[in-house]
């Protein structure tokens, strides 16, 4: 299977998910941590720096119940705009003006 190279707002929010489990994570070992949540050691450290920056939904949801993060907060967290971003009315605007 060929993957797609990561768009820059995939490789963003990936940077942004690994931050936010590694804050979550604290002072709990990287290796107890994935363990508890059933993943390698190895799938935890690729997504807490970025590496694997759109990991399996079953892996994140897993991740953050032992996190005892809700995957609201991390919704919340990972698609935050940007401080420099475009307003998303700008953005609607731009994507009906190019499909008319």
């Amino acid at each position: 299977m060929v993957r797609l190279p990561l768009t820059p707002a995939e490789a963003e929010r990936g940077q942004r998910l690994g931050a936010l489990l590694r804050r979550a994570r604290g002072d709990r070992s990287m290796l107890e941590t994935a363990l508890d949540a059933r993943v390698s050691p190895e799938t935890l450290r690729k997504i807490e720096s970025g590496r694997v920056a759109t990991p399996a939904f079953p892996t994140v949801a897993a991740i953050a119940d032992v996190l005892g993060l809700s995957l609201d907060e991390v919704w919340a967290e990972i698609n935050r705009p940007a401080p420099d971003a475009e307003p998303a009315a700008s953005r609607r605007n731009a994507r009906e003006w190019l499909a008319s």
